[in-house]
């Protein structure tokens, strides 16, 4: 019996151990995290004309670059939410530029633009396009990136 309990409480506290090590900060207090031994992938997709839901992704998306700058982002926008890439709709044009200056990737989705009868012209110039945004989408989470639904 005193075995079996010894090899209870090491397997406890092994897997203690290993719980806070993925929670902890860096000792530089730069809020990175220690044990990124890849760069994350993130692929959001956005299909709400809500502007407020718009500024709330560029803040989404500033708070993660700033604590792990490496990270590859994708934001998919498709539906309702094209209307953040287009020209005379968008209220964070100069944040999709700044954004597409530091690598995160912006895609209107070609179905979408077709559906609501929008020219390759009226999108921001930073953008970029997919043929269809659902299939996309499908095929970075099959390549590992992770799924975030922007909006509220």
């Amino acid at each position: 019996m005193k075995p079996f309990i010894s090899l209870l409480f090491g397997l406890a506290i092994t897997l203690h151990a290993a719980s806070q090590k993925t929670s902890r900060l860096s000792s530089s207090g730069a809020g990175q995290y220690t044990d990124a031994a890849e760069p994350l992938k993130i692929i959001f997709q956005l299909t709400t004309a809500d502007t407020q839901a718009h500024k709330a992704l560029m803040k989404q998306l500033g708070n993660i670059t700033s604590v792990e700058p490496a990270t590859k982002i994708e934001v998919v926008c498709h539906g309702p939410g094209l209307d953040m890439l287009r020209k005379d709709k968008s209220t964070v044009a100069d944040k999709i530029q700044e954004f597409t200056a530091k690598g995160i990737v912006f895609y209107a989705c070609e179905f979408s633009m077709k559906e609501r009868n929008v020219s390759a012209e009226q999108i921001l110039p930073s953008a970029e396009f997919v043929k269809a945004g659902i299939v996309h989408i499908v095929r970075k989470q099959r390549e590992g990136w992770s799924y975030i639904k922007s909006g509220f």
